[in-house]
């Protein structure tokens, strides 16, 4: 299944240039034209799936192990010494186009970016609640 009105079903699938690093039936992988570093690249399957909800289970799992293959890849290649994977659910989550899509991006010492959050302080027994609120039956 793919959308019509999807820029990312229409790059995926070829349909408007990128600068592919990787290809196969499922998946391509596309250098971001807004780079938080040099490398920073993200992975598109061609099916359009709004989000990581949307996604198949087995499609999720192809997903990590390429994510797992181009991380090696691109640290070897680029000399990067760190790599964040960023896959964003929802406005409030930061997505910003909703076909599914997993940010790779090759860290350096000197890179300037920050991706990370404030940990908040949390007891034992706020924990416990929200492990039971999360397991419920």
């Amino acid at each position: 299944m793919k959308d019509a009105n999807c820029i990312f079903c229409k790059i995926a699938n070829g349909e408007i240039p990128s600068q592919t690093l990787y290809e196969d039936e499922t998946f391509r992988v596309i250098l971001d034209l807004g780079p938080a570093t040099k490398g920073h690249a993200l992975i598109l399957p061609k099916e359009h799936h709004a989000n990581l909800y949307e996604l198949p289970e087995t499609t999720a799992g192809e997903v990590m192990k390429l994510a797992k293959k181009m991380a090696s890849m691109m640290t070897e290649r680029l000399g990067c010494e760190g790599f964040n994977l960023v896959q964003n659910n929802g406005d409030l989550a930061g997505q910003t186009v909703f076909h599914f899509h997993m940010h790779l991006i090759p860290r350096y010492r000197a890179d300037g970016q920050k991706i990370g959050w404030k940990p908040q302080e949390v007891s034992q027994a706020e924990l416990e609640a929200v492990k039971d609120q999360i397991c419920q039956e």
